[in-house]
C-alpha cells in the first residue's frame, strides 16, 4: 500500500550519556566517569518513528507528549515525522543510561508519573483509515487503550495491515491484528493470563504464541526470542522458528522496535507475514550489529540508510576493531570447493560477505547456458553455510564497486593467482585494504559437474567460482 506508516503509542525521551571510566572513585567502590557526552533520541513510538523516517518514507507518530522541555526535545528529534499529539496533562517520560566503554552501568527515570489523556480528535480516524500500515507501540501508558482508538483499529482489519509490538502493562491486542509481536518475557506474561503456563524451549513458546493467537483473535502472533530470533505461529499447525544471524552485540536497545518498523514495512510493500517476519529478524540483527542505538546517529548524520543488512554489519565489526573479510564469486553449483574456500576466508577475521555475480553478469563472464542457478537460489545456499555472514549481489563484471561500498580489510581471492598483480588491489589501496590468495581444493569444479551430468568425461580443470 501507497499510504504512510501510522506509529501510534507512547513517546518517550531517552537520553545516553556516554563516558570514560579511568579510576576509582576514593570514597566508594564506584567508577568515576570523565568527558561524559549525551546523546538524546526518541524513545518507545518515537524510535519506530525515527527508524522508520530514517528510511525515507512518509510516517506519522500519534501520540502524548508532556508540555515541558522533554516533550519539546522529542518533537526537535522528530524533525522528518508528522506529529499528531493527543491532548495530555503529565510529564513526559524520560529515561536516561549512564555507559562507559559500550556498557551500561545505571539507569536514571524520570516523568514516570501518568496523566490524563484527552479524546483523540475525529481526524485520527481518517489518518488511521488512509494508512498504508499501522503499527501500535504499546508501552503501557494509556493511548492504545482508549475506546476512541481501539475502535477505529479495530475497523481497519483486514483492509490496513495493522501490527501491534505489546507491552504487558499495556492493552492486549484489538481482533484481527495482522501480527502482535511480543518478546519472549512478554509473551510468558500474556500467556499466563491465558492460562497457559511453564515449558521452556521452542515448543513452550509455539504453545504460547498458539494461545496468544487465540486469545487476542490474532491473525498471526511472533514471538521475538533475542539471539534466536524469532518464533511465528498462526494458532494452528506446526509454527515457523525464524533464526537469527549471529551477530556480536553490546547494545541491543531497541531492537524489538527494529522488528516491527521492519515487520511492519514489509507488510505495508505486500509481503506476506513469513516473509514480514524474516526481514524483521535480519534488521534487527544488522542493527544490533552496527552498534544498536549508536547507529541511528550514523545513519542520519554520516551516511544514507544502508540498501542491504551487510554494509550494516561491516561498519558495526569495524567499528568494533574487527577484521571485515570478504570475497567473490558466481558461486553457481555450490560444492565442496566453494565450501573450503569459504571456510579459509572466514578464519581470516571476524566476518565473512560474499560478493555474488548476479545472473546477468555470469552470463557474460560464462556464456548464455549460465548460470544454472538463479542469485535469488544461490543467495540462499550461500547465506545459510555458518562460515557467511553476509552476501551482497553485483551486476558489474568485477565486484569493484561492491567493495568500493564494503570496504573490507581482506579480499581472499581464490585460484593460482600468487604472486600476481589482482585486479581488485588498486581499489583496495584506497582504504588500506589488502588481498589474499587462497588455494583451490584441487578436481573441483563447476564445469566439471556439469559435464558429468551431462555425460561428458572430460576433467578439464576451471577456476572454483
Amino acid at each position: 500500500m501507497t499510504g504512510p506508516l501510522v506509529v501510534i503509542g507512547d513517546t518517550l525521551l531517552d537520553i545516553d550519556l556516554h563516558g570514560r571510566a579511568g579510576r576509582v572513585c576514593p570514597d566508594a567502590p564506584v567508577p568515576v566517569l570523565d568527558e561524559l557526552v549525551e546523546k538524546p533520541r526518541p524513545g518507545g513510538a518515537g524510535l519506530a518513528a525515527r527508524m522508520a523516517a530514517d528510511e525515507g518514507l512518509e510516517v506519522v507518530l500519534v501520540t502524548a507528549l508532556g508540555d515541558d522541555e522533554a516533550g519539546d526535545r522529542v518533537r526537535g528529534l522528530l524533525p522528518d515525522v508528522d506529529i499528531r499529539s493527543v491532548r495530555y496533562d503529565g510529564p513526559t517520560p524520560v529515561k536516561q543510561r549512564v555507559r562507559a566503554s559500550g556498557q551500561s552501568l545505571l539507569r536514571l527515570d524520570s516523568g514516570t508519573a501518568e496523566g490524563t489523556l484527552g479524546r483523540p480528535d475525529d481526524d485520527l480516524e481518517r489518518v488511521l483509515r488512509d494508512a498504508g500500515a499501522v503499527l501500535v507501540s504499546d508501552y503501557g501508558r494509556g493511548l492504545a487503550g482508549l475506546d476512541s482508538v481501539r475502535g477505529w483499529l479495530a475497523a481497519l482489519s483486514p483492509r490496513v495491515p495493522l501490527i501491534w509490538d505489546p507491552h504487558v502493562r499495556g492493552s492486549e491486542p484489538v481482533p484481527g491484528v495482522r501480527l502482535a509481536t511480543p518478546n519472549e518475557p512478554e509473551a510468558v506474561e500474556y500467556a499466563a493470563r491465558a492460562g497457559v503456563r511453564g515449558g521452556r524451549g521452542l515448543a513452550a513458546a509455539g504453545r504460547r504464541a498458539a494461545a496468544l493467537v487465540e486469545a487476542w483473535r490474532a491473525q498471526a502472533v511472533a514471538v521475538t526470542l533475542g539471539e534466536r530470533g524469532a518464533l511465528l505461529s498462526y494458532g494452528s499447525g506446526a509454527p515457523a522458528v525464524v533464526p537469527a544471524p549471529e551477530v556480536m552485540a553490546l547494545d541491543t536497545c531497541g531492537a524489538g522496535d527494529r522488528f516491527a518498523v521492519s515487520a511492519a514495512l514489509a507488510l505495508r510493500s505486500g509481503a506476506i507475514t513469513t516473509d514480514a517476519v524474516q526481514a524483521g529478524v535480519q534488521d534487527a540483527a544488522a542493527y544490533v550489529a552496527a552498534g544498536g542505538p549508536a547507529s541511528l546517529e550514523s545513519r542520519r548524520t554520516v551516511s544514507p540508510v544502508p540498501t542491504d543488512s551487510a554494509e550494516a554489519l561491516v561498519r558495526g565489526v569495524a567499528a568494533r576493531g574487527g577484521t571485515v573479510v570478504a570475497t567473490g564469486g558466481c558461486f553457481d553449483l555450490l560444492h565442496a570447493g566453494h565450501v573450503a574456500s569459504l571456510r579459509a576466508a572466514r578464519r581470516l577475521g571476524d566476518c565473512l560477505v560474499v560478493c555474488l555475480n548476479s545472473d546477468a553478469s555470469v552470463r557474460r563472464l560464462k556464456g548464455p547456458g549460465r548460470p544454472l542457478v538463479p542469485a535469488v537460489d544461490r543467495a540462499r545456499v550461500l547465506d545459510a553455510l555458518e562460515c557467511v555472514d553476509a552476501v551482497v549481489e553485483f551486476d558489474e563484471d568485477t565486484p569493484v564497486e561492491a567493495l568500493r561500498r564494503l570496504q573490507p580489510h581482506v579480499w581472499a581471492k581464490g585460484g593460482d593467482y600468487a604472486g600476481q598483480e589482482l585486479p581488485e588491489e588498486e581499489v583496495l589501496r584506497q582504504w588500506g585494504g589488502h588481498a589474499v590468495v587462497l588455494p583451490y581444493l584441487q578436481g573441483r569444479s563447476t564445469t566439471q559437474l556439469v559435464r558429468t551430468a551431462a555425460g561428458g568425461t572430460t576433467k578439464t580443470e576451471e577456476s572454483v567460482r
